[in-house]
């Protein structure tokens, strides 16, 4: 038979069943805030696009409408730069509430198990205080190894998002010195 009460099970599976919307809230606002972030981009590179094509229709020299491109090249790099930032951003604020929200289950979990032993220890008959020590040592080091694992996670995730960041700085930093390099040979042609 279970020593666990109906009471504590249901206070168990109603914890599980809010965490767990919790996150998926959470994820959803994430890819709420990705799609409006895509839909902003879409929208302002259609914009940007028709007035390129308008004015290069107007010019009429084939040359002018390559000069116009060399010279929206570092432009569009920049907004690329401030795209994928955003992407970082969002990807970033939604992994710290994920964390935030893992943690204080991981302490509401580690508290439950020591309250649990102590449930047990008082129950226990006499003479059974060595296995409830065991049980608490064991609960005690299986938090600290826990703690100890979701410390480097968050740390390694950390690290990703940095990672991610630096490289995508060091691509658009390269792009633009690249397009700038391009745009030379074209910019010296038109005077």
């Amino acid at each position: 038979m279970s020593s666990l009460a109906p009471e504590q099970l249901a206070a168990a599976q109603k914890t599980s069943v809010g965490t767990t919307f919790v996150i998926l809230n959470k994820a959803f606002d994430g890819i709420e805030k990705l799609a409006e972030l895509n839909v902003q981009a879409v929208k302002s590179s259609l914009a940007e696009n028709q007035e390129i094509l308008v004015k290069a229709f107007s010019g009429g020299e084939p040359h002018a409408l390559f000069a116009q491109q060399a010279s929206h090249a570092q432009p569009t790099i920049e907004k690329a730069q401030s795209y994928w930032r955003h992407v970082c951003e969002i990807i970033s604020s939604t992994q710290a509430e994920f964390a935030a929200v893992a943690e204080a289950q991981l302490k509401q979990s580690q508290q439950d198990a020591l309250a649990f032993v102590d449930s047990l220890a008082k129950k226990a008959p006499a003479g059974s205080e060595t296995a409830v020590a065991a049980w608490k040592t064991f609960i005690t080091t299986a938090n600290e190894t826990a703690n100890t694992t979701y410390e480097a996670a968050k740390k390694a995730a950390k690290q990703a998002v940095e990672t991610a960041e630096s490289n995508i700085s060091t691509v658009a930093s390269a792009s633009a010195k690249r397009t700038r390099l391009l745009a030379a040979p074209v910019e010296a042609n038109e005077k």
